[in-house]
């Protein structure tokens, strides 16, 4: 068998990169933003904070906040047929 190469953020050079004008700081109103249960979220990842980063292949998509664990959101989202529940970070979050 072969070793599989790579992580979380492999071949995401472009689709991880914040555009030259949005660099620098990050914004803490959306780092401590608050959602209530069975709101409708918009997964949009903040290349600069690693921490609870959803897999790339959720980018865009959008779901349902289930509940909350330690700082971060329980989103449930359909991949496909199946529903899955992702725990993600609020500044990886933007309200619909």
């Amino acid at each position: 068998m072969v070793k599989r190469i790579g992580g979380m953020r492999r071949k995401t050079r472009y689709k991880m990169k914040k555009s030259i004008r949005n660099r620098g700081k990050i914004n803490l109103q959306q780092y401590f933003q608050i959602f209530k249960q069975e709101e409708k979220v918009y997964l949009v990842p903040e290349p600069a904070v690693q921490k609870g980063m959803f897999h790339p292949r959720f980018q865009g998509r959008s779901g349902i906040i289930k509940g909350k664990q330690g700082e971060c959101y329980k989103v449930a989202l359909k991949d496909g047929k199946i529903e899955k529940t992702i725990i993600v970070h609020p500044i990886h979050l933007k309200k619909v």
